[in-house]
């Protein structure tokens, strides 16, 4: 890891910069894809499939029968964990859904706000070295409370041809509808537009590499909404002399091992931690099947000294990390400082490994400093607001004068129009109703 010891602030911008990635020649690459998927669609997944997966692939969807027999290969032990992260995963997010109340801004004027569920929504879960089904029970979890109609997913099938049965299993358990083997750009670009087999959707969900990412903008600029910016995978952990070693070291390789373009972030105030902090690492490391990934992350990754818990949670929010972790001794008062963090980890005892798999919140989150703007994924993502509003006679009589003036300041006559039209309606049938009980009211 690359040390800081008390860089001054004008040196933060330099030391919280993400490796940047230029998604051009990825882009050149992809757009002929997207292309080749509009035009041939299933065809041109059976190419790509191909080209990319080494297999040859001509029905897409996933069976009930190849469902059956992935649950049947799964330890009970397995299935187990992934009900329970289901459930904790369900029970936190179900408390998301937001009731509203009408709200009568004046007499006679109602507002309120509706959540309506985005009805089709296209969840990517990557296959390769890591089959993220974690990344299944956090996407297809909130759809299902939001109330999505069509929930499909799809991911790249194996050499056999077939899905990793964990992957299966835990859709199963989530509420996904329909599973397509298809990954890469090309499941993208079929989500995007639609195909023979795979339904076009309205919002894309998901991680996963470069090709993917850059598919992702590049139906997000043609109309097909997508969850959030998408970047490598990051820590930070801000520790002071109450943190344990052992436990950082364990954090930072965690999130290294995801692979070689993940980031990890050590900010601390006791300088003893850090070389503490690096014996535990070169000790940990060499156990870990995905060694070599960890350690090629590590090394454009950084520790960085600071003189005060001041100095270093500004130096936290400045970063905007995907996952922080609070090593410190009070953590809650910490944590109520922070402003830009995808998701925090309070005290020594709350890995950001069990936020990934079963704690209850979402792993799908901004990174590469996005979350100084943006929140993870929740049952907000897969539904939108809609608001309304009812007037009634009085209330316009009330509101009305208020829009003429407005509008007439914008100079936009047409608006103006639209309400005073209204209100010569108004004041004409309170007149022809005086006239008329007038009228009633007189002598024969």
């Amino acid at each position: 890891m690359q040390l800081f010891q008390m860089p001054a602030r004008s040196e933060w911008a330099t030391i919280v910069a993400r490796p940047v990635m230029d998604l051009r020649a990825v882009e050149r690459k992809v757009k002929p894809i997207i292309k080749q998927v509009k035009k041939k669609g299933d065809v041109a997944l059976t190419k790509f499939t191909k080209k990319y997966d080494g297999i040859k692939i001509t029905q897409f969807e996933v069976t009930s029968e190849e469902i059956a027999q992935a649950e049947a290969t799964i330890s009970q032990e397995l299935r187990n964990a992934i009900e329970v992260a289901h459930r904790n995963i369900y029970s936190f997010h179900l408390r998301q859904i937001e009731r509203f109340e009408p709200v009568e801004t004046m007499p006679g004027v109602l507002c309120w706000r509706r959540s309506v569920p985005i009805e089709r929504v296209g969840l990517y879960i990557p296959g390769g070295t890591a089959p993220l089904f974690s990344t299944v029970l956090m996407l297809a979890t909130p759809a299902t409370i939001a109330g999505c109609k069509q929930i499909v997913m799809t991911t790249p099938p194996g050499r056999d041809g077939k899905i990793n049965p964990t992957i299966l299993y835990a859709a199963q358990v989530a509420g996904v509808h329909k599973i397509y083997k298809v990954g890469g750009a090309q499941a993208i670009a079929a989500l995007a537009v639609g195909t023979e087999t795979i339904p076009k959707v309205d919002k894309i969900f998901g991680p996963g590499n470069q090709f993917v990412t850059a598919a992702k903008q590049m139906v997000a600029r043609r109309g097909v909404a997508i969850d959030i910016p998408a970047g490598p995978s990051e820590v930070a952990i801000y520790a002071d002399h109450t943190a344990n070693p052992a436990f950082v070291a364990a954090d930072l390789l965690s999130q290294a091992e995801h692979g070689i373009d993940s980031h990890v972030f050590l900010v601390t105030t006791y300088e003893p931690l850090i070389q503490a902090v690096v014996e535990e690492i070169r000790q940990q490391i060499g156990v870990l099947p995905r060694r070599a990934l960890a350690a090629a992350s590590l090394t454009h990754s950084k520790c960085v000294l600071v003189a005060s818990e001041e100095e270093a949670i500004d130096l936290l929010n400045e970063y905007a990390a995907e996952h922080l972790i609070l090593a410190v001794e009070d953590p809650g008062r910490v944590a109520e400082k922070i402003v830009n963090a995808g998701s925090v980890f309070l005290g020594h005892y709350t890995p950001e490994a069990a936020g990934d798999y079963a704690s209850g919140t979402n792993h799908t989150l901004p990174t590469n400093g996005y979350a100084r703007a943006f929140s993870g994924v929740s049952v907000d993502s897969f539904v939108k607001k809609i608001t309304y509003q009812q007037i009634s006679q009085e209330g316009l009589r009330r509101l009305g004068p208020v829009v003429e003036v407005m509008a007439e300041a914008e100079y936009l006559h047409a608006h103006k129009q639209a309400i005073s039209i209204r209100l010569q309606h108004l004041e004409k049938q309170q007149f022809e109703s005086i006239n008329s009980n007038s009228s009633n009211n007189g002598l024969p």
